[in-house]
């Protein structure tokens, strides 16, 4: 019998991961992006590209989808957006 293990990724990793998911939706369905520029500690910095970059729903896009989707697996997450 084969048992699967988890791969056991760093946190980091993980975040990083879940913005590139986030990413991938957001560069097919309105043709921007999001970046991860750093993790330290709770803080973490990215950056809105594509069409989101000049957008002026970005402050929305950033809080409301970017930030609650990663506060929602890592609740202690502040989520601050770079130039």
């Amino acid at each position: 019998m084969t048992y699967h293990v988890a791969p056991d990724f760093s946190r980091e990793e993980q975040i990083r991961g879940l913005i590139e998911q986030i990413s991938a939706y957001i560069e097919h369905f309105h043709h921007g992006s999001v970046e991860l520029i750093s993790v330290e500690g709770d803080t973490i910095r990215v950056r809105l590209g594509g069409a989101c970059a000049d957008c002026e729903l970005s402050t929305q896009t950033l809080q409301g989808w970017v930030a609650g989707t990663i506060r929602q697996f890592f609740p202690e997450a502040v989520i601050i957006s770079v130039e």
